[in-house]
C-alpha cells in the first residue's frame, strides 16, 4: 500500500524520511493531490538507469530501422575485433 502523506508533514521531516525506504517510496499531496514523490537513493539509481537503457535501446531501433539491422554473427564480429583491438 502506497505511503501517501500532505506535505505538511514536511514539518517534522526526520519522521518523513524515516519511512522511505527500498521499494517503498514516501508520496507527498499539496492541496489533496499528488506532487512529490521521495526515493531512497537506490531506487532513483535504478529508475535513473532504466530510464537510459531504455533511451539507448530506442536508438538502436532507430539506427536498425534507417540503417539496417546486422545479424548476430555480425555483431559477435564486431565486439571480437573490439576485444582483440584492446
Amino acid at each position: 500500500m502506497p505511503n501517501i502523506k500532505p506535505i505538511s508533514d514536511l514539518r517534522n521531516y526526520s519522521e518523513v524520511l524515516r519511512d522511505v525506504s527500498v521499494g517503498a517510496p514516501v508520496f507527498l499531496t499539496k492541496n489533496g493531490r499528488g506532487r512529490y514523490a521521495i526515493l531512497d537513493i537506490q531506487d532513483y539509481e535504478r529508475a535513473n538507469a532504466t530510464l537510459k537503457l531504455v533511451d539507448e535501446l530506442a536508438k538502436g531501433k532507430q539506427s536498425g530501422e534507417e540503417k539496417g539491422w546486422r545479424t548476430a554473427s555480425e555483431v559477435r564480429a564486431h565486439f571480437q575485433e573490439k576485444a582483440n583491438e584492446e
